[in-house]
């Protein structure tokens, strides 16, 4: 009887398995968009248990224990690391259907050798064998990363971040891998959130200079993405609920900025007007400096407020969103940086699976360029609730529907969890037998050349192609 997590899981045709295993499965890792800690790699951390590694930080699997009814003490509340991890071990095989499911045997697998099934009667027994293995030397962080044949990392850093722990890792000589920082100032743009304000004094603290005026706002803003160039940052992201999109005049904004200084609500067209001119300033800094920008898109988040009051943000209680319009601010956005001379190298995530074929159809309109660059617009992969199997096929679908998916730039982690890199694997074998079954079906040719190039350049050459990071 062969085990759950077998060479050929998820390989359901021969094209995908060859696939699969001659191309894919040994091929490097590109991860240039997570949320891991440099702080963890910087100091070469070692995890005293499996729920300091498996459990710490992870939304997804809190959300599974809630929905099982698990007290909130064994998820984030103060249970001993054992307790929480037989706790998470009862509800995995509940997660039958789920990405976790598989994620979590993967990793079992593929860093622990671990081909038992978890649940209520093995947990203990994977908890030693787990726990025995975090000791060695080889499961510290930078060991584990190495291992995982991980090339490039790209972490999510705030602008007013001093960026120490890059440094310090730029700086280690038995360490490789390019570990770089990307400019996430979601916070500067939210002028109606209580963080606005937190905000701006952290920014005029790393700036060394009073931000009284929207003018030396927008400037610390891009004195920061030059900081952050000067450190090897070559990507930005933005974490958007809607698109916004308002034409305004110059003059109004500093009535806008002062408002938002003063703390007062800004109403909805000011505050789409202050949002759209600060995307305005930084996509035409990121451009000039060569950055790719990301914009991750229809998140409805904290949606439990008492929970958000114990917990804050981040604690798993967000979901998809509905948008309302979308096509509209969107095109509009991206013409207006187009014509603006303003538009980066780009890549779209949307988390509501409706909205696929219109982000497909979207980016094709703004793929001209004079710098040649194939699939200077990306349609992202499977964000957050669409990580898996069905969200990939659908993002692979839509995206092979409307525009190249030759071109396409690839999987990431977009995870705080070191040992998260089982999703490049999950992804590849998702993505071969999505190849394969055209081939069997003849659909596409089976012509192994073109296929090869098909399956390496969204493994990993695309992604070395499109970023401005200089990769061995």
């Amino acid at each position: 009887m062969s085990t759950f997590i077998h060479e050929n899981f998820l390989l359901n045709n021969p094209t995908a398995v060859e696939l699969y295993h001659t191309v894919a499965k040994n091929m490097s890792i590109y991860d240039y968009h997570c949320h891991l800690s440099p702080k963890d790699i910087a100091e070469n951390r070692k995890f005293n248990n499996i729920t300091e590694l498996w459990l710490e930080g992870d939304h997804y699997k809190w959300r599974a224990m809630r929905a099982h009814g698990i007290d909130e003490k064994y998820i984030t509340g103060d249970a001993d690391p054992k307790d929480k991890f037989a706790a998470w071990a009862k509800t995995v095989p509940y997660t039958l259907g789920n990405a976790l499911y598989h994620w979590t045997h993967i990793e079992l697998k593929k860093y622990f050798g671990i081909e038992e099934l978890l649940n209520e009667d093995s947990w203990e027994s994977i908890w030693n064998t787990c726990n025995e293995l975090l000791q060695q030397d080889n499961y510290s962080v930078r060991e584990i990363i190495k291992r995982s044949n991980v090339k490039v990392i790209g972490t999510t850093d705030d602008p007013t971040d001093d960026l120490q722990y890059h440094e310090q890792i730029a700086s280690l000589p038995d360490f490789h891998v390019k570990v770089v920082p990307s400019f996430r100032p979601d916070k500067g743009l939210e002028i109606n959130k209580e963080t606005f304000i937190p905000f701006v004094e952290a920014l005029e603290k790393a700036v060394d200079k009073p931000l009284s005026s929207y003018e030396a706002y927008i400037q610390a803003l891009i004195d920061r993405v030059h900081y952050f160039h000067e450190k090897g940052c070559r990507i930005s992201d933005h974490g958007l609920s809607d698109i916004p999109f308002a034409s305004f005049e110059e003059s109004e904004l500093e009535g806008i900025y002062q408002s938002g200084l003063s703390g007062s609500q800004v109403n909805v067209e000011d505050e789409k007007k202050f949002k759209t001119a600060i995307l305005f300033a930084l996509a035409k800094a990121y451009k000039e400096r060569d950055w790719a920008m990301q914009i991750h898109f229809g998140a409805i988040r904290n949606n439990n407020t008492k929970m958000f009051q114990k917990l804050g943000a981040d604690a798993g209680f967000d979901s998809i969103s509905d948008q309302g319009e979308v096509a509209r601010p969107l095109n509009a956005l991206l013409d207006a940086l187009e014509m603006r001379d303003s538009l980066p190298r780009t890549i779209l995530y949307n988390l509501n699976p409706v909205y696929n074929e219109l982000f497909g159809t979207t980016i094709q309109n703004f793929q001209t360029n004079e710098a040649g660059i194939a699939g200077r617009i990306q349609f992202g992969s499977g964000w957050w609730f669409n990580d898996t199997k069905p969200g990939m096929i659908r993002q692979l679908t839509a995206l092979a529907d409307q525009g190249l998916l030759m071109h396409f730039v690839g999987m990431l982690t977009d995870s705080r969890s070191f040992i998260s890199y089982s999703r490049h694997e999950y992804f590849r074998r998702i993505l071969c037998n999505f190849v394969g079954a055209w081939v069997e079906s003849g659909e596409i040719p089976n012509d192994p050349a073109l296929l090869q190039k098909l399956v390496e350049n969204i493994c990993f050459n695309n992604a070395k192609n499109y970023f401005a990071i200089e990769v061995k």
